[in-house]
């Protein structure tokens, strides 16, 4: 087993490893200054062609509009924008995901050297730590790609006004000549506090606080993987055990009606037969670091990955260079997460009863019914009897459904072949809603957060995701200056900050019951012209939070402003036509295209 290293020894590298060269450089700034040489590099020579051609399409489409090109160098947005990453296929259950490699280089894009080489991450399904270095087990060759090129309407903001969640590009408060790219979270006039992950905000003349909620486009674009079950055969390969499990009716023995999962556990299906409801649960058992090299050795025993809550971990954020011998601790994501969303094809094989979706946050239930004879969906709160939202679907017996229902940002939405489901009643609560929002401290229910059920209908469940939305960390501000639970959380080591992943009663040490995230949450005041900047990788993203240790304000004024974040336009591109091995050098990525959300 690799050796830990220390709480103290590992908090001084993880500050330095935020993503502090934020800079956006414009197109004609963004090269890199690898050693000179005299024989161009493969990189270097794929680099120009890319530019040219780039220059020539840009020229073309839009020398008529007043737009800029932009390439993003750092993480500080990811996975909405990705900065120099290495693009991944996980070599154990084959998910691809992205890691970031920005340590590779520094500000102006010289190389670092090999110490500096991102030579492992960590897949977020299996949690299996891939090698990317030189001779890694595989074989394969893993490139750092540069960040993603975006195209930014500078008249944007000239004839309109910044809304809420819009990705921008700023000169940074701290020097001018340095172009940022983050999430406008605050407007004029608003006060901005950060608790629970979320972000809550108070205009001028208010008394209280209220959640921000995001537009569900933008939330669509920023809900991040928890687990696709997808990959469950190649777990279960290695040992590992369903995280979906059938729930039995009867103490453990099987009665009519309970679900049946697939032989290799990738779907699972009911006759809807019996009396009352019959639910598969999920449950959140990741690997650790130290279990993989444990069933690598052949050593693991009984020693099985326990249920825990769901927190912000980020494969992003887990690339480690040859100069560390373990993962950085943050690297795990520690924070809870219970804002959620459960994806899934959902077939009725039955004329009659209904297709349950739940969703658990803090302990209470957050349920969707969808009677299949009629299409006729029905949300619930536990023990909020008023609270019954109503609408008609398409979610029949007789054909698939794409189907998303989601708990964020204190709403419910159900979304069926991607489109959003109007209800008859609005779907929020929260306090100010005259409905209860004591769901702010996890519970032993929270370690099965997800889940699926029936009641009366024949069901086969399908292609199930699990997707949490971004945790925004309360820093910054006076949680720096005062001393208290926040400040013992942020020191705590990793075998006691995993103890809080497991043991959900721990929490309430930490957090408490009256709307209170480990006591004063931090606090942005913004006066007029001022907006409030945070980065999509909260954990990794040197944003308006902490510009205050560097001796800046911790707002943007509206002169700062350059415009807005508006097309991936050249993500990187692949050398090789996708799915196949033949050989095409600079095959555009179509898939990572599209519109900034």
């Amino acid at each position: 087993m690799s050796k830990r290293k220390s709480s103290d020894k590992k908090s001084r590298p993880a500050a330095r490893k935020r993503e502090d060269r934020e800079q956006t450089p414009s197109e004609g700034q963004s090269s890199e200054n690898s050693p000179a040489s005299r024989v161009p590099s493969q990189a270097a020579i794929r680099e120009t062609i890319e530019s040219v051609v780039i220059a020539f399409v840009l020229a073309f489409l839009f020398r008529t509009f007043e737009a800029e090109a932009f390439v993003i160098p750092t993480g500080s947005m990811a996975t909405t924008l990705m900065g120099r990453h290495k693009d991944v296929s996980c070599p154990v259950c084959g998910s691809r995901y992205q890691v970031s490699a920005s340590d590779e280089v520094d500000s102006n894009g010289a190389s670092r050297g090999p110490g500096a080489q991102v030579v492992e991450g960590t897949c977020p399904m299996c949690r299996f730590s891939a090698d990317f270095g030189p001779g890694n087990p595989e074989k394969r060759r893993y490139p750092s790609y540069k960040g993603d090129r975006i195209l930014v309407g500078k008249f944007s903001y000239q004839f309109g006004d910044p809304q809420p969640w819009d990705v921008a590009v700023f000169k940074y408060p701290g020097g001018a000549m340095t172009n940022y790219i983050k999430r406008l979270v605050g407007l004029p006039n608003q006060t901005i506090q950060i608790k629970h992950g979320d972000i809550f905000v108070k205009s001028k003349g208010e008394e209280e606080f209220t959640i921000s909620r995001k537009p569900t486009k933008k939330l669509l674009a920023m809900l991040q993987p928890v687990f696709d079950n997808d990959v469950t055969p190649q777990l279960l390969e290695h040992g590992w055990k369903p995280r979906w499990r059938p729930v039995a009716s009867h103490h453990g023995d099987s009665s009519a009606g309970d679900w049946e999962p697939a032989e290799d556990h990738a779907s699972f299906q009911t006759s809807g037969e019996g009396a009352g409801e019959k639910w598969l649960h999920y449950q959140h058992r990741v690997p650790t670091y130290e279990q993989w090299l444990k069933l690598n050795e052949g050593s693991l025993g009984s020693d099985e990955p326990l249920p825990q809550l769901i927190s912000d971990f980020s494969a992003y954020n887990t690339g480690r260079s040859r100069s560390e011998s373990t993962p950085d601790t943050d690297a795990y994501g520690l924070h809870w997460v219970g804002d959620l969303a459960v994806r899934c094809i959902l077939e009725a094989t039955s004329d009659s009863g209904e297709a349950l979706l739940e969703l658990i946050e803090g302990g209470r239930r957050f349920q969707c019914r969808i009677d299949v004879a009629t299409g006729r969906a029905t949300l619930g709160i536990d023990g909020l009897d008023d609270y019954r939202p109503a609408a008609t679907t398409k979610v029949l017996t007789g054909g698939k459904h794409r189907i998303l229902f989601a708990n964020v940002d204190d709403q419910l939405r159900l979304l069926v072949e991607g489109r959003e489901i109007k209800f008859d009643a609005p779907t929020t609560y929260g306090s100010l809603d005259g409905t209860p929002s004591d769901n702010t401290v996890p519970t032993r229910d929270d370690l099965s957060p997800v889940r699926i059920g029936t009641k009366g209908a024949g069901l086969r469940i399908t292609r199930i995701e699990i997707l949490r939305d971004i945790y925004y960390i309360a820093e910054g501000r006076r949680s720096y200056a005062t001393p208290g639970p926040i400040t013992d959380f942020k020191a705590m080591d990793m075998d006691t900050r995993r103890d809080l992943l497991v043991n959900p009663e721990l929490w309430e040490g930490y957090f408490d019951r009256d709307n209170q995230q480990l006591k004063d949450p931090p606090e942005f005041e913004l006066g007029p012209d001022q907006f409030l900047a945070l980065g999509d990788n909260s954990a990794k993203s040197k944003d308006g939070r902490l510009w205050e240790q560097d001796g800046f304000e911790y707002y943007v004024s509206r002169e700062l402003l350059i415009g807005k974040a508006l097309f991936i336009y050249w993500p990187h591109s692949w050398n090789r036509i996708p799915g196949t091995k033949i050989p095409f050098p600079f095959f555009p990525n179509f898939q990572n295209m599209g519109f900034v959300r």
